[in-house]
């Protein structure tokens, strides 16, 4: 290829390596001068004496083209082909979906034994979480309502509900037992504040020193203070007192302060 300095109107014969390089500009080595190579570019010299190689017009828009020549990547690197070739090739064909993607497709149709049994597991889980916290649920004033609709439609009874921040000690005392050596009589009275029927509590009863330190402890049940197997059965019902009676075994002399726990 050619290329004419408009200056001094020297002719160079220059590669397509050299217009990339200058982005289509390049120095005249005779006059300095810098000037646009492609104005004048030319594949050949014309065969007649000149002075001017042809001037290209310019044009806003860029020319587009259409014979392509070469397409790189893979098979396709040397392949040179021509508009006709090209407009014979047959269109690609839109790829159908993978043997494994129409294999896995939801069927609804099939499905539904897994869906009913991840189900069933389901209310199987939150009856165990249900089971295993039923103490919690049971003495809960948010869901102790709806147990005992639920229970009723069912037909069954709930057990009592327990709440030992409201039972009142009204009055504790020990004293020595009237027919037991080496024995105690601790009695006390027991009120239920609750607005509601509260099973009997465990006792826990704590006898200690001046110095507070625990030397003796026991816990009781309602079957071991009530001898009354229908008393424990109705509990404790709202405002009402119970006196209760516990035996123990005395812990000898240092044993000058007891306390009542309640659970």
């Amino acid at each position: 290829m050619y290329t004419q300095c408009p200056e001094c109107l020297t002719i160079y014969k220059i590669a397509a390596d050299l217009i990339g390089q200058g982005h289509g500009s390049a120095r005249c080595g005779h006059c300095a001068a810098t000037f646009d190579v492609l104005r004048s570019l030319a594949d050949g010299l014309p065969v007649e004496s000149f002075d001017l190689l042809p001037l290209h017009n310019v044009e806003n828009v860029p020319p587009q083209l259409v014979v392509p020549a070469l397409r790189p990547g893979g098979s396709q690197q040397a392949l040179l082909f021509d508009p006709d070739e090209r407009m014979r090739r047959p269109a690609p064909s839109r790829p159908s979906a993978p043997a494994f993607a129409r294999a896995t497709a939801y069927d609804s149709a099939r499905n539904w034994p897994w869906l009913l049994g991840a189900t069933v597991l389901g209310f199987c889980l939150l009856a165990q979480i249900g089971y295993a916290k039923r103490g919690l649920l049971l003495d809960d004033a948010r869901t102790r309502p709806w147990l005992e609709r639920a229970c009723t439609t069912l037909g069954c009874r709930l057990p009592l509900r327990h709440d030992p921040a409201h039972l009142a000690l009204l009055s504790r005392d020990i004293r020595p037992h009237p027919s037991v050596a080496n024995a105690l009589i601790i009695s006390a009275s027991l009120r239920n504040d609750a607005a509601f029927a509260q099973a009997f509590p465990d006792v826990d009863i704590i006898l200690s020193d001046l110095d507070e330190n625990r030397i003796a402890m026991r816990r009781f049940h309602p079957q071991e203070y009530l001898g009354d197997a229908r008393t424990i059965a109705g509990g404790m019902t709202p405002g009402s007192t119970t006196a209760l009676v516990f035996e123990v075994a005395d812990p000898g002399k240092n044993a000058v302060a007891f306390e009542f726990k309640f659970h």
